[in-house]
């Protein structure tokens, strides 16, 4: 009898549930909305219960869909957005929305720890600067600012984390989501107890640290009826949306590197060896004995969805006329402006920016405006700056000794032959694209695959379940063309960082 594997990816703006059989194909796939809260600026919140409650309904929806027994799915892998805080009590209910990993509210209290401990003592115990964006500042940020939640506290979770609990009753940490608390040893992999005590951090508050292809717990028996799934199903730890990703696009050796177009943008450099840099984002890879050197960035596929939001209410009439989506509608009018937009210039830090200028203050801008300027250099613009953030990242990774070769695009925007080719114009790196949009759901089903045996290691799960699609070589008359705008990209932002701090700090 065939046997499934179950992944579900937690993203930003969605979560998506989809079913594989052993090699890689989806059997079936749906997603379900949540919202993004932004009461206060900088704040940028979800409700941990709204991801489970739609997680529950497209769950039973995809089993259907398939039309399988829950019986037959072997495991459940699920992977999660970086970042969070989500406070549990002891009867697991959520005290609070959670900060996600747009979230600057802690700010300050990060700068006082920086201070108080030291950059370089962080920084040498976790790999990664301390900044707002991380899980650290934010439980902070609930003792000083929301006691009634802090004394209540059982235990921290981060998204996938919750999923599981929500599964299996059981509180986890897996070792790839480590990297957003600074009490971590990126080193050893577990708590440091010491950096507990010294950022204020209760150890208690930490849960057990997992692999995390290793089985958590199983399906309870309440879980099974709200989701569909069969009680007693395997739930492995699973991991960091990013990781699984990788993943995912089959990156599991060292060098080897993924591209990611999901809400947010940046790039994954898998390496076998610690090498970090405090302007990177440094975590451990869901494969073991790996880590991935990120460039996470703010403005990745999220960019256009904000274009097409907000500027897109023609293309989605024209879309549900002609039967295209709007998305390829807005590509097209993209495709008609020669590379370059014409000087026209976008900075894509739309919520702040995270690597490598973690400048919290940091905001979008269009540069080089004039009356020639149509809509479509205004998206060709958008594409070209989340890229030009990517080769900013890029660099920052080769002056850290790790030279990237071939780039492996995953999430949304891969779907974007213009904005793949852009990327691989910008960087000059060659850019191969697998399942774009199920690369995520299918490195989290690949760790319940690895951890119930269906698989017999990562190298087996990739070779049967990861195929490239399309492959893009860098035209290097391009390449030359963008070196020029990319120069203007970096110093707009250099003469710009000291309007946008003083602004922000009215």
């Amino acid at each position: 009898m065939d046997k499934y594997l179950l992944g579900i990816d937690i993203g930003t703006s969605a979560c998506k549930v989809a079913i594989f059989n052993k090699q890689g194909d989806v059997i079936a796939s749906l997603s379900g909305d949540y919202r993004v809260y932004y009461p206060h600026p900088g704040y940028a919140e979800q409700n941990p219960d709204e991801w489970w409650e739609v997680i529950c309904r497209t769950v039973k929806d995809t089993i259907a869909k398939a039309n399988i027994h829950s019986k037959d799915i072997a495991g459940v892998g699920i992977d999660g957005q970086s970042w969070s805080a989500i406070a549990i009590d002891k009867d697991g209910n959520v005290l609070s929305n959670t900060p996600i990993w747009m979230d600057t509210r802690a700010d300050s209290i990060c700068t006082r720890l920086n201070r108080e401990i030291g950059e370089k003592a962080i920084f040498d115990l976790t790999g990664n600067s301390l900044q707002a964006s991380y899980t650290t500042g934010k439980i902070i940020w609930y003792r000083d600012n929301r006691p009634e939640i802090y004394d209540r506290i059982y235990k921290i979770l981060q998204s996938n984390s919750f999923i599981v609990y929500r599964l299996t009753g059981i509180a986890s940490q897996d070792k790839s989501q480590g990297y957003g608390l600074h009490c971590f040893d990126m080193h050893k992999a577990r708590w440091n107890k010491e950096m507990c005590s010294r950022l204020g951090i209760p150890i208690d508050f930490l849960p057990e640290i997992y692999d995390c292809h290793e089985i958590v717990g199983h399906v309870t028996e309440e879980a099974a009826r709200l989701t569909g799934l069969a009680e007693g199903t395997p739930v492995v730890a699973g991991g960091l949306d990013a990781a699984c990703g990788t993943l995912g696009a089959g990156v599991i050796n060292p060098n080897e590197t993924q591209e990611q177009g999901g809400q947010a943008g940046g790039m994954s450099v898998c390496l076998d060896q610690y090498i970090a840099d405090p302007r990177l984002i440094l975590s451990f890879h869901v494969v073991p004995g790996r880590w991935l050197l990120q460039g996470g960035t703010t403005g990745g596929g999220g960019v256009m969805r904000w274009l097409e939001q907000e500027f897109g209410d023609y293309e989605r009439e024209e879309a549900k006329r002609i039967g295209k989506s709007s998305m390829m509608l807005l590509d097209e009018q993209a495709a008609k402006v020669m590379p370059g937009s014409d000087g026209l210039i976008f900075l894509p830090y739309m919520a702040g920016e995270r690597s490598p200028i973690w400048d919290v203050n940091a905001k979008g801008v269009y540069y080089g405006l004039d009356f020639t300027k149509t809509k479509g250099h205004f998206i060709r613009a958008a594409l070209e700056g989340v890229a030009f953030s990517l080769k900013h990242n890029l660099e920052i990774a080769k002056e850290a000794g790790v030279e990237v070769g071939e780039l492996r695009a995953m999430g949304g925007a891969a779907n974007s032959r213009l904005w793949t080719q852009i990327k691989a114009d910008i960087t000059g790196k060659p850019i191969v694209v697998p399942a774009s949009d199920t690369a995520t759901t299918l490195g989290a089903a690949i760790l319940a695959g690895v951890g119930v045996g269906l698989y017999k290691d990562f190298e087996e799960a990739v070779r049967l379940t990861v195929k490239v699609k399309r492959h893009h070589k860098p035209n290097m008359d391009n390449h030359q063309l963008y070196k020029q705008n990319y120069m203007t990209y970096i110093k707009l932002y250099e003469n710009l960082k000291d309007i946008m701090s003083s602004e922000a700090n009215h």
